[in-house]
Formats: C-alpha cells, sequence, structure tokens
C-alpha cells in the first residue's frame, strides 16, 4: 500500500450540497428557501421569536446566582498523590506544596489554589501544604500518618 493509494471506505463520505449553483444541480435559482418573506432572505434572526408573544425562555422562571468573583481550584484527588508517590514522581518524605504538585505535572495549574478532595486510597506518610482541603481528605491523610496543612491562597502567577 503506497500513500496515494489510501481511500476511505465507498459510501464513508458524502459530498456537500452546493445550494444556488446553477439549475442543473437541483438546487439552483433560490437554493431551496422558496420564495420571498422572511426566511428567504439573509440575515435570518427567528430562532427564538414567537410573533410578537413573550418567548418561552423570558417566559420560564429564572434560578440561581453565578459568583461573578468566585474562587476557582485545581483539585487533586489523594488517590492520585497515591499515585505520583508510588511512582517515585513525588517525595513522600519531603513537604508536598502546591509548586511541587505543578512541577510534577500533578495539577496543570495552580488557579486560585490547589483543593485536595478524599477520593481515593492514600497510605503514603506524606506532608502536604495546599490552598484548601475537605474534611475528610484531612481525616484520610491523617489517617494514613501523614499531616495536612491549610495555607492562605496564593493567587496563580
Amino acid at each position: 500500500m503506497k500513500l496515494n493509494e489510501l481511500r476511505d471506505n465507498p459510501g464513508a463520505t458524502k459530498k456537500r450540497k452546493r445550494v444556488g449553483r446553477g439549475p442543473g444541480s437541483g438546487m439552483g435559482k433560490t437554493a431551496g428557501r422558496g420564495i420571498k418573506g422572511q426566511k428567504s432572505r439573509s440575515g435570518v434572526a427567528i430562532a427564538g421569536y414567537e410573533g410578537g408573544q413573550m418567548p418561552l425562555y423570558q417566559r420560564l422562571p429564572k434560578r440561581g446566582f453565578n459568583k461573578p468573583n468566585r474562587k476557582q481550584y485545581a483539585v487533586v484527588n489523594l488517590g492520585l498523590i497515591q499515585k505520583f508517590v508510588d511512582a517515585k514522581k513525588l517525595d513522600a518524605k519531603k513537604a508536598i506544596t502546591e509548586d511541587v504538585l505543578l512541577e510534577t505535572g500533578v495539577v496543570r495549574r495552580k488557579l486560585d489554589g490547589v483543593r485536595i478532595l478524599a477520593k481515593g486510597e492514600i497510605s503514603a506518610k506524606v506532608q502536604l501544604e495546599v490552598t484548601g482541603a475537605s474534611k475528610s481528605a484531612i481525616e484520610a491523610v491523617e489517617k494514613a500518618g501523614g499531616k495536612l496543612t491549610i495555607t492562605s491562597a496564593q493567587a496563580a502567577e
């Protein structure tokens, strides 16, 4: 097989319908838009319009609120930390800070800080220093003989 012989399976691809390309195409002249009216013209925007009636999206009640200045944390599960310790990418004897987690690739970016959650098992005796942690995560680390310290939030560079 050569590079120029590569071909998709027959029927796997379908040619795109080109509208408004002459009478021979079967989609010429009005290009399947019919005659006159708003929908036959360009720049049509009537998706949510209900002929002057109050649109459905405006009739329904709105719920909830998105806090504009909310903090967004990089989430790390305990199971992932254990996996990195087992793979010798993290040193359990040294203190594991947010910067260490960033360098080893446990988190991609710090955002407003790193938050530890208790998903997965941890058996290594680790000393963690992070912005936040769930109660169950703190308990799990202390049960394994480690220590989890919560520091004040450090903004990501």
